[in-house]
């Protein structure tokens, strides 16, 4: 997919406010957002709702480059931010951020997991697959911006993790965990063995049991004095 691909149309917008915002996504069915960074003034605009709701069904949106055209005029930008409703699948605001093309971007890429079905801790050792981190934080260019970040599970054993920095970050892409020092090498994914639970008896089950006891043995009891 190129770095073209997500082209969004939108509309200036004048009327800022909670109140405006509430009227624009109840009778307009469109959303409030704006367009910030680069050095420029934010741009508020708004969005149809169907748009926003069909470009992020693709996870790539989040990590590429993205058209905005608005006023007759086009922005390239990034999201940065999007506002969800708590209880209903809908979108109540999105950010985005101007990019630049000798300018790094700071974006979060998602992580695309790779040969688990083939991981021998999961094979031949039984274990478990545990994803620690979903996407990685990085800074580039936004001309080496990648889609996703993959991580390669094959010959992970149990006990053992991937981290950070055990992954292979393409040319000109940085972590930004790992540029605060080593320390902040984190761990993506790990192979464990899956927990047993034990069943424990509770005090009340064992005064059960023991009432049990005792019935049965009253019973043995009254079985001999009628013999």
């Amino acid at each position: 997919m190129s770095k073209n691909d997500f082209i969004i149309e939108a509309s200036p917008r004048k009327d800022v406010g909670k109140g405006a915002s509430r009227r624009l996504r109840r009778l307009a069915n469109e959303i409030p957002a704006i367009i910030y960074g680069a050095g420029k003034e934010p741009t508020a605009i708004t969005i149809p709702h169907k748009d926003i709701m069909k470009a992020i069904e693709n996870e790539a949106f989040f990590s590429h480059i993205v058209t905005v055209k608005v006023g007759g005029k086009e922005e390239s930008v990034v999201i940065k931010n999007l506002q969800r409703h708590p209880a209903k699948p809908k979108i109540m605001h999105a950010d985005f951020m101007r990019v630049s093309a000798d300018q790094e971007i700071t974006v979060n890429v998602p992580l695309r997991f790779i040969g688990e079905e083939q991981c021998v801790g999961v094979k031949l050792e039984g274990g478990i697959i545990n994803h620690l981190m979903n996407d990685l934080e990085i800074s580039c260019l936004p001309g080496n911006l990648p889609e996703y970040i993959e991580v390669f599970m094959a010959e992970l054993k149990v006990g053992e993790s991937i981290h950070i920095s055990d992954l292979a970050l393409p040319e000109g892409v940085v972590s930004v965990e790992l540029s605060h020092g080593e320390e902040h090498d984190k761990p993506v994914a790990a192979c464990t063995m899956p927990r047993v639970e034990e069943v424990e008896t509770t005090d009340a089950e064992e005064g059960a049991a023991d009432d049990d006891d005792v019935a049965s043995s009253d019973s043995s009891d009254d079985d001999k004095d009628e013999d």
